[in-house]
C-alpha cells in the first residue's frame, strides 16, 4: 500500500491526482500548514529528514519491503513505473523528448520565478518594486507554454501523460498569482480540461484544501 504524506495547498495534490489516474491503491495522511508561517509542520521530519511534502511510503515495495520516495518528479516517475509505464513517455521519439522536458521543466524552470513572486508579495515596500522585475521573467515562460499548447492538446503530444500532471501545479499557481489569464487561451483551456477530469476531481475531494484548483 502506498501512503501519501499530503500537505494541504501543496505540490502533493499532483501525486493524489496521478494515483487516481493510474488506479493504484493508496491512503492519505494529511498535514495542515502553520497558520502563521504557512510552513509545513515539524511532524513531516519524522517521515523524511527534509520535512517537506510530498513524500510517499510504499509498504509493498519489492516483495514486502518499505520504500520512502521524496520530490514530486521522482514520485511521479516511481508511480508510473509501478503502473507498468502507463501515462509515461509516449512511443514517438519527439514525444518522449517533450515528455522528459516538461517533467523536469515544471519544477526546474517554471516554478522558481513563481515562488520568488509569492515571497515578494509578503515583503513590504521593496517587494512591490521587485515584483515588477520578476513578472517579465514569468511572462517568458507563460508565452512559451502558450505556444506549446497552441500546437497540440497535451504537453508531450496528443495524449495525456504524467508530464501534464507535473505541469499542473505551476500553471495553477500562475493563474492565481503569476499573470496567467485569458490572454493565453490555450493554457486556460488546458487548465479547464484537466480540472474536469474525473480523476482530478476525485483527488481534490480526497486531498482537502487546495488553493490553486
Amino acid at each position: 500500500m502506498i501512503t501519501v504524506h499530503h500537505l494541504e495547498n501543496s505540490r502533493s495534490q499532483r501525486v493524489l491526482w496521478l494515483l487516481e489516474e493510474l488506479g493504484l491503491p493508496y491512503e492519505i495522511k494529511r498535514y495542515a500548514r502553520d497558520p502563521r508561517t504557512m510552513l509545513a509542520p515539524r511532524a513531516l521530519r519524522a517521515v523524511h529528514p527534509l520535512g517537506k511534502s510530498p513524500v510517499i511510503v510504499d509498504s509493498g515495495a519489492d516483495g514486502g519491503g518499505t520504500r520512502t520516495v521524496a520530490e514530486t518528479g521522482a514520485i511521479i516517475e516511481y508511480l508510473v513505473e509501478q503502473a507498468d509505464g502507463r501515462l509515461g513517455a509516449p512511443a514517438h521519439r519527439e514525444s518522449v523528448l517533450r515528455y522528459r522536458h516538461f517533467l523536469h521543466y515544471a519544477e526546474g524552470s517554471l516554478m522558481p520565478p513563481l515562488l520568488v513572486k509569492l515571497v515578494l508579495t509578503r515583503v513590504p515596500l521593496f517587494g512591490k518594486a521587485a515584483q515588477k522585475r520578476i513578472q517579465p521573467m514569468i511572462d517568458v515562460h507563460l508565452d512559451f507554454v502558450e505556444a506549446e499548447l497552441s500546437s497540440r492538446g497535451w504537453f508531450a503530444g496528443e495524449e495525456f501523460t504524467a508530464a501534464d500532471v507535473m505541469m499542473s501545479f505551476p500553471l495553477e499557481a500562475a493563474r492565481a498569482r503569476g499573470g496567467l489569464d485569458a490572454r493565453r487561451p490555450a493554457t486556460i483551456a488546458w487548465l479547464e480540461t484537466i480540472h474536469a477530469r474525473p480523476a482530478y476531481q476525485a483527488a481534490l475531494a480526497k486531498g482537502g484544501p487546495y488553493a490553486y484548483a
